[in-house]
């Protein structure tokens, strides 16, 4: 009797195992404090009602889809022909739902087909009234971010409207830059590659690395999003970029699998008849957000696990970083 007291005594003197409060990145958490971190995502998941929210970004971002694709046909004409937008943006589009893919080539198709004066009065003018248009959905995000992040809206009106003004514009961009991509590599493959001694399966090869290119380009800005986006002093790279890459893997896969169960199954024009690419549309943005919230969720938990000053800049002790994530520590070193 007594040793087995005194064994159950040895045993619950033994130091517990840690769980990455002294973890200065991510990949110092060890196995514990990600079992740790994944139970309170599951829990703030509920607590936040991340599907609620999502279904509210999914809303905001619907509405702003059609002034963003008038924004983005008016600045990527400024360097090129805008017909050629369709094209391109089917390959980028591919993801989505077949019915719900029909209504953004839809209005890319109309806002292409408008004369080059038309497009030039939208590069001057209604380039800017598109842009704010589209913050619409880009400040749901930022105040869907504060929430995972538990911040409350510091930042005064002036600043929050421009954060979202400018996040929006390096998306369009970022989207450009993606389609220039998509189309000027084959061409510069098809008229130099032979020049340069490239043979076919060099060719090949730097064709097929678009694709890997276009997932960094990907994770950078989903990665920007939850740097700036919140209303706190700015993360590390390091403490954004698990998250952010996550998103965008968790993201493309469940977009191929939702874009195959709708062909499969038509449920949804079944149920909603004409309204059903409508729906198909919002369904996709709502999963969109879902999964990028998700993300956010794990990587404010990240930051909670540890001690250690995980905003930029000088270290600053708990309590004083401006961050509750960073100023709050849950993990044991």
């Amino acid at each position: 009797m007594v040793a087995l007291r005194r064994k159950s005594k040895d045993k619950a003197d033994e130091p517990k195992q840690p769980s990455g409060r002294s973890a200065a990145r991510p990949s110092q958490i060890p196995r514990r404090g990600w079992r740790e971190i994944l139970w309170r995502v599951k829990d703030e998941v509920s607590r936040d009602n991340v599907d609620l929210i999502a279904a509210g970004v999914a809303f905001y971002g619907l509405l702003a889809i059609f002034p963003g694709i008038a924004a983005l046909v008016a600045i990527f004409g400024l360097v090129m022909d805008p017909a050629t937008v369709q094209a391109q943006m089917q390959q980028l589009t591919g993801m989505i739902p077949e019915a719900g893919r029909s209504i953004i080539e839809g209005q890319l198709t109309a806002v292409a087909a408008k004369p080059a004066q038309s497009l030039g009065l939208v590069a001057i003018g209604s380039i800017l009234l598109a842009l704010w248009s589209a913050t619409k959905g880009t400040k749901a995000l930022m105040r869907a971010l504060n929430i995972t992040y538990r911040e409350d809206e510091k930042r005064n009106f002036l600043k929050f409207n421009a954060t979202a003004l400018l996040l929006t514009l390096g998306a369009i961009i970022g989207t450009i830059v993606t389609l220039a991509l998509i189309v000027v590599v084959p061409a510069l493959l098809d008229s130099v590659g032979g020049n340069l001694g490239l043979g076919d399966a060099a060719q090949w090869l730097i064709s097929v690395l678009r694709w890997p290119i276009l997932l960094v380009l990907a994770m950078i800005a989903f990665a920007a999003l939850y740097r700036y986006g919140p209303s706190r002093r700015a993360p590390r790279w390091r403490w954004v970029s698990w998250g952010a890459s996550g998103a965008v893997i968790l993201w493309v896969g469940v977009s191929m699998l939702f874009s195959w169960y709708v062909s499969a199954f038509d449920s949804y024009n079944e149920t909603y008849g004409s309204l059903g690419a409508v729906v198909i549309l919002l369904m996709w943005f709502y999963i969109s957000a879902y999964v990028f919230l998700l993300a956010a969720e794990i990587n404010a938990e990240m930051e909670h696990q540890t001690a250690k000053d995980t905003t930029v800049g000088a270290e600053k002790p708990l309590g004083k970083r401006g961050a509750f994530a960073a100023d709050h520590a849950a993990g044991r070193s």
